[in-house]
C-alpha cells in the first residue's frame, strides 16, 4: 500500500494496519481524515469496524475496498456509517479520485450502485421480505439457538431449519447468521 500511496502526491500515508484491532488502535492515535478499509481482515469483518470507528470522538471518513462490489456491501456500508465502496481491482487513478471524493465529503459510489443502494435504502428495491418462519428462526439464532434447538422447538427437520437460515441470508445480503441477526435487529425485523 505505501507504494500506491507514494504515487499520489497530495495524500499522505499516515499509518497502515494488518487488523481490525491495529487499525481502530491506529485511528486512535493518528485521527486520520480517511481510512482505507479492507473487506477481509484477519479477525473481523471491515464492515463491522466502520461502525466501530463511526462512534469515536474524531470519526474519520472511511472507504472500503473490496473485490465484492455489491448493492448488498455498499448498503452494510452506508448503513455502518461509510463513505463509498472501492474495488479492489481499481487502478490508481480511481483510488485517488475516491480518495479524494471521500475527503471531500462526497459519498463514492458507481453511479448504478447509487441506484440500487438508495433503492434498498428506501424500501422500493428490497429483497423479498422475510417471511414469518424465516424471521422466527432469525430471533432464535439471536438467542443463542442452535439447528439442532431450532429443530427439536419447531418440529421441522433439520435441512428445513438451513434452508429457512440460507434464505434469510440471501433477502438480507448477509454472509453468516450471526450478520444476518444484526441486520435483522438494525431493520427493526426482529421485534
Amino acid at each position: 500500500m505505501e507504494l500506491v500511496f507514494a504515487g499520489i502526491g497530495d495524500i499522505d500515508l499516515a499509518a497502515r494496519a494488518g487488523s481490525v484491532a491495529a487499525a481502530v488502535r491506529e485511528v486512535e492515535l493518528t485521527h486520520p481524515d480517511l481510512v482505507l478499509l479492507d473487506r477481509r481482515l484477519p479477525d473481523g469483518d471491515g464492515i463491522e469496524v466502520i461502525a466501530r470507528l463511526r462512534d469515536l470522538a474524531a470519526a474519520p471518513k472511511v472507504l472500503l475496498l473490496t473485490a465484492e462490489v455489491t448493492a448488498g456491501v455498499a448498503t452494510r456500508v452506508v448503513e455502518a456509517g461509510g463513505s463509498g465502496v472501492v474495488a479492489k481491482t481499481a487502478g490508481l487513478d480511481q483510488l485517488a479520485d475516491a480518495i479524494r471524493r471521500a475527503a471531500a465529503g462526497e459519498m463514492v459510489f458507481d453511479a448504478v450502485l447509487l441506484g440500487e443502494v438508495i433503492d434498498r435504502l428506501s424500501g422500493r428495491g428490497t429483497p423479498a421480505e422475510l417471511t414469518a418462519r424465516e424471521r422466527e428462526i432469525l430471533r432464535l439464532f439471536a438467542d443463542g439457538a442452535t439447528v439442532e434447538e431450532i429443530t427439536r422447538r419447531l418440529h421441522l427437520a433439520r435441512n428445513t431449519v438451513r434452508n429457512h437460515a440460507q434464505r434469510a441470508l440471501a433477502k438480507l445480503g448477509a454472509h453468516s447468521r450471526l450478520e444476518a441477526v444484526a441486520i435483522a435487529r438494525r431493520r427493526g425485523l426482529l421485534d
